[in-house]
């Protein structure tokens, strides 16, 4: 047994029991590549698997390989541009980019899926449409959408370089007319769809284009009146007519929702909508009363295009919710419930329990987030009745403090609550966000002296002196607009990007995907909680476990453990890197995608692993071992608990994202996003051989050549296709259930 399974057991407890839970497509045909890793130790017979993990560019301590046997087998490997399933599953297309959506398109970067069933092989399909890929979506949008877009905006952008364009106060009206066409197009490509569909006695899905088949764009209002709403203190702000910042006039109708990453399904058959990075499209900060920065703050740049909600007026405070929706209902074009605070949502986290308050647990993804809960004023009757909507309309929010011994508290982010931020000296990276110290000016500032603390203490006593209102639900709608910086105040522990937050059924533990523990610009972890075994930052992330104290769903304190550690089985790490979304099976099994940033897929590693100015290479440069984002099985019960199986790789420079089992386990919804998100269109079949020093289990290094194809045609696969992200079904062949 290895040093992970070992922990890993420990952590499930001395006996794993199975849990019951319950969770849930064609264009372009079917396809199957298989890659099966089956050797005499680690074929689906030896493990008792009902699949052979697919092979993975490194070796892994469940093969059971000897030293020299993995040298050979890892000598050489070939990337390859599609879906990479083990031996007797496939897959099929039911969406990609441009296809006809309701009375719009399918939009760019699907990410989160949520399957809500109307019958035993019928349903409704959510999916969020994230963001754009800016080179590649501007190199393949004429030959998706066969028309060109608007032709002054990027030589107007280049031009002005890096101080970007105000667009919404331009001068030259048939410029300012361009900027608005042009990013209408990729706000289009944003937002949240929903798709009817119907299985096939085959298993294949396939849409049946329902009347409640629609669009919610990063524009919807803008121009059809379907604005979404809001519920719960930041109202209030919203329909300020005055104020120390910037008022969009329209009182609480919002346009549009974009950024959306991933999400979560309400028991109640509603779905959860995350607006993520939001900051790079309108302002983070706000003022001490919740009023937004000007437009201006956020002009529109040429890289990564900046700024794209400028050169439309958005008002930055109405965009960083979560946003609910109910698939069933056509004229729903979603709400925003501002208790659940605004801040980088990543996902959603639902426990609703007969008699019990309502809980919602979200994460920050960004360095140094934080994780959050929200719990309701009222009580839950039925957790499937749609009334429980209305329960997100009143009660607290707050955020989590991580404490190095396993355990934690809840901290409320309302009035009275004391300000306490943490020292920068204990952050990876050395640096903690606060709100600005003079209230008359917007936004945070970077703290790096803990001697700065200590005066910010002094100053402000209470999150009620750094926020201001009129009333006292002004107030609270001023902290939740600024959660993030208002949990740093508060002493909140910030965290290791919290990507997925997800609730296993049968038990309401919590289960925790925080992707990096590297710091960056927006912050660090805390070094007592998130550092590897030599007391440093770890990139490669973790998967945690938090319970609350006598599962009680609106505890304020809680215990948590590490479950599953990322990176080099030579490291202590479990095979993978940068973990993310997360679902459970019917059978209580986990699964889970990886993140890894594409500019690090399949990036070459030298022998040795320095530089040439021999410096060793960080562990950020070393994830290009693991070569694609991939998926992993890991089961929670049985003989095979504590173990991780590859069971999908994706194709070139994707992300995989947003599994969704449905409670038969016949299908498996998988979003792929960004194809050849670095090189592009792959053009002729192009490819490249690169190098890579791998490790063996016990640590002995060995080089591998690897061959790397440039940029994606999938899903269409044929030459000089170009790349669009879709998403698809995965089955077995035999339709019967994946595992």
């Amino acid at each position: 047994m290895t040093f992970q399974r070992r922990q890993f057991l420990l952590f499930l407890g001395a006996t794993a029991t199975t849990v019951a839970c319950g969770s849930l497509g064609q264009q372009g045909g079917s396809a199957s590549i298989t890659g099966s890793s089956a050797t005499a130790a680690s074929s689906s017979k030896a493990l008792g698997l009902k699949f052979d993990p697919v092979k993975y560019p490194c070796p892994l301590s469940y093969q059971g390989l000897p030293p020299e046997q993995q040298k050979s087998w890892y000598r050489t490997y070939e990337v390859l541009d599609d879906v990479v399933l083990p031996e007797g599953y496939t897959y099929d297309v039911i969406g990609a980019w441009g296809d006809k959506l309701g009375n719009s398109r399918f939009g760019y970067n699907n990410d989160y899926l949520s399957f809500v069933p109307t019958g035993p092989d019928t349903g409704f399909l959510t999916i969020n449409f994230e963001y754009v890929s800016v080179p590649t979506w501007e190199q393949t949008y004429p030959m998706v959408m066969g028309k060109s877009l608007p032709s002054k905006v990027l030589p107007a952008l280049e031009k002005a370089g890096s101080e970007g364009i105000n667009a919404f106060e331009l001068s030259d009206r048939a410029l300012k007319a361009e900027f608005y066409d042009f990013f209408k197009e990729t706000l289009i490509d944003q937002g949240i769809g929903v798709i009817a569909l119907r299985r096939q006695a085959n298993g294949q899905w396939v849409r049946t284009y329902s009347p409640q088949d629609r669009r919610i764009t990063g524009i919807s209002g803008l121009e059809d009146g379907n604005y979404l709403q809001a519920t719960g203190p930041a109202v209030s702000i919203f329909r300020k007519t005055n104020g120390m910042g910037y008022i969009d006039t329209l009182n609480d109708k919002i346009i549009g929702t974009f950024n959306n990453c991933a999400g979560g399904t309400s028991p109640w058959g509603t779905v959860f909508s995350a607006e993520e990075n939001f900051q790079n499209f309108v302002p983070e900060g706000v003022y001490a009363d919740g009023t937004s920065l000007h437009p201006k703050v956020k002009p529109v740049q040429r890289d990564e295009f900046e700024g794209q909600g400028n050169p439309f007026g958005l008002a930055g405070n109405k965009y960083g919710w979560m946003v609910e929706v109910d698939p069933a209902n056509g004229n729903d074009y979603g709400t925003k419930h501002t208790w659940l605070g605004r801040f980088r949502h990543e996902a959603v986290g639902i426990r609703a329990e007969a008699g019990k308050p309502l809980v919602v647990y979200s994460g920050c993804d960004r360095r140094g987030g934080h994780v959050y809960k929200f719990v309701s004023t009222g009580r839950v009757r039925n957790p499937q009745d749609k009334s429980n909507s209305r329960l997100l309309s009143d009660g607290m929010l707050y955020a989590a403090k991580f404490n190095g011994d396993g355990t934690g508290s809840w901290i409320p982010l309302k009035a009275d609550t004391p300000v306490n931020p943490d020292l920068p000296s204990e952050y990876h990276g050395g640096m903690i966000p606060l709100p600005k110290r003079d209230r008359t000016q917007g936004g945070f500032e970077k703290i790096e002296q803990d001697g700065a603390i200590a005066v910010f203490k002094q100053k402000f006593r209470t999150l009620g002196d750094l926020y201001h209102g009129n009333t006292p639900e002004e107030v609270q709608g001023a902290i939740l607009i600024d959660a993030h910086f208002a949990a740093n105040a508060a002493g909140a522990t910030c965290t290791a990007r919290p990507e997925d937050t997800m609730i296993r059924p049968g038990d309401g533990a919590l289960f925790i995907a925080f992707t990096s523990g590297s710091p960056g610009g927006d912050g660090g972890a805390h070094k007592a909680v998130f550092s590897n075994s030599k007391g440093e930052s770890h990139e490669h992330g973790w998967i945690v476990r938090l319970e609350e104290t006598s599962n009680d769903p609106a505890a304020m304190t809680f215990r948590w453990d590490n479950l599953a550690m990322g990176g080099e089985a030579t490291e202590g790490g479990m095979g993978f890197s940068n973990p993310d979304n997360l679902d459970f099976d019917s059978m209580g099994n986990l699964w889970m995608v990886t993140d890894m940033s594409t500019s690090r897929h399949n990036k070459a590693v030298p022998r040795g692993r320095v530089d040439e100015q021999r410096n060793f290479i960080s562990q950020s440069n070393l994830r290009g071992i693991f070569g694609n984002n991939s998926m992993w099985y890991m089961p929670l019960s049985g003989e095979h608990a504590g173990e991780a199986y590859p069971f999908a790789l994706s194709p070139m420079e994707t992300e995989s994202c947003g599994p969704f089992f449905t409670e038969d386990r016949r299908t498996l919804f998988l979003a792929i996003q960004h194809p050849g998100e670095r090189y592009g269109m792959r053009k002729n079949m192009a490819s490249e051989t690169r190098e890579f020093s791998m490790m063996t289990t016990d640590g002995q290094e060995f080089m591998q050549k690897r061959v790397v194809p440039l940029g994606s045609n999938w899903p269409g696969k044929g030459p000089n296709d170009p790349p669009k992200p879709s998403v698809i079904v995965i089955r077995r062949i035999d339709n019967q259930p994946l595992v």
